[in-house]
């Protein structure tokens, strides 16, 4: 397809065309257009040789290509997937064994073009017959999903949303002598039964300072009773990936386990927590400072623990599921 601003369209082609054939020479041709000689004669050679079907675009791709799959194995991927409802690491997984080689993401890519990447494309009546694994923890300390959120600092007085994107006082907030405003690393810990959450702002996330708020993690969940953990949920972020924190954990607790990688749902109930936090904590409203939206935030996590209703937890603060409790004031939405 010819965008809105190409120099040449099959129609300006037939004119450059007409102009050669009535004996101007290419060269002045070309001169005119702005285009190259070897441009001009490459489409009189097509139209010379084809006719008007040779001024049309012609398809880019390669005549050869020698690392397609062939017929054979795309009508294997087809009906294995047809037939059997295999995912594409189990059918990549197949052809390896029966020696074809060709990679996972070549799979998936067929999968796509063929129309049935999804589940429910597949049975003619629309019904999905997938069926959805969930990640559910059994009781208090089962699973402890952890999480680091990096956000902006605000600088004093304020950063473009209280004065606005590209105001003066916005740029004068980040110009003079150490007026570089950095990032505030938000450490954040669920239990993923009782949805019980701790958070601390820090400056940054190496694997001491995790460790650090992982310990204290530990010690705020003692609180509430939950003095056993099992499992402990991360990400592969370099700071859980720190050999250091590993002997930590298992310190503590009976394993660590890290999600695969590009799939942040695995780790989803601390995914979400961070976004309801961001919703209704740090961009609720305006902070004319970091140490005020840091001072905010420690309120509004206990607003989370001890008042705000969770319908995971049958529309009852997240507290209400635990053993213990610090304080206890405490909505009841019953």
């Amino acid at each position: 397809m010819t965008h809105a601003n190409a120099p040449l369209t099959p129609a300006g082609r037939q004119r450059l065309v007409e102009r050669i054939e009535a004996g101007r020479p290419i060269a002045h041709v070309a001169a005119e257009a702005g285009l190259a000689r070897a441009t001009v004669s490459k489409w009189v050679q097509r139209y010379r040789i084809d006719g008007h079907e040779g001024l049309q675009d012609r398809c880019s791709s390669p005549v050869r290509r020698p690392t397609r799959l062939s017929v054979e194995v795309i009508e294997l991927i087809d009906s294995w997937r047809r037939e059997h409802k295999w995912s594409a690491r189990r059918i990549h997984h197949e052809l390896a064994a029966r020696g074809h080689r060709c990679s996972l993401r070549t799979v998936s890519r067929w999968l796509a073009r063929l129309g049935i990447n999804r589940r429910r494309d597949l049975d003619p009546t629309g019904e999905n017959n997938r069926k959805i694994g969930t990640i559910t923890a059994r009781f208090p300390g089962h699973m402890i999903h952890l999480d680091v959120k990096k956000v902006g600092q605000i600088p004093r007085g304020g950063g473009w949303r209280a004065h606005g994107r590209g105001s003066p006082a916005a740029r004068a907030a980040k110009r003079g002598t150490g007026a570089r405003v950095g990032y505030t690393y938000l450490h954040s810990a669920v239990d993923g039964y009782s949805r019980l959450a701790y958070t601390e702002a820090l400056d940054d996330e190496r694997a001491v300072t995790t460790i650090g708020f992982f310990h204290r993690a530990r010690a705020y969940f003692a609180a509430h009773g939950i003095t056993r953990v099992v499992r402990v949920i991360t990400d592969n972020g370099t700071n859980y990936r720190a050999k250091a924190f590993t002997r930590s954990v298992l310190a503590t607790a009976s394993r660590h386990q890290r999600t695969r990688a590009y799939t942040p749902r695995h780790n989803g109930k601390v995914e979400r927590y961070q976004r309801i936090m961001a919703e209704e904590c740090l961009y609720a409203r305006i902070y004319d400072s970091e140490h005020a939206r840091r001072e905010h935030l420690n309120i509004w996590v206990h607003h989370y623990n001890y008042h705000r209703p969770h319908t995971a937890c049958a529309d009852q603060p997240p507290a209400s599921r635990t053993h213990q409790r610090v304080t206890n004031v405490m909505t009841n939405y019953t």
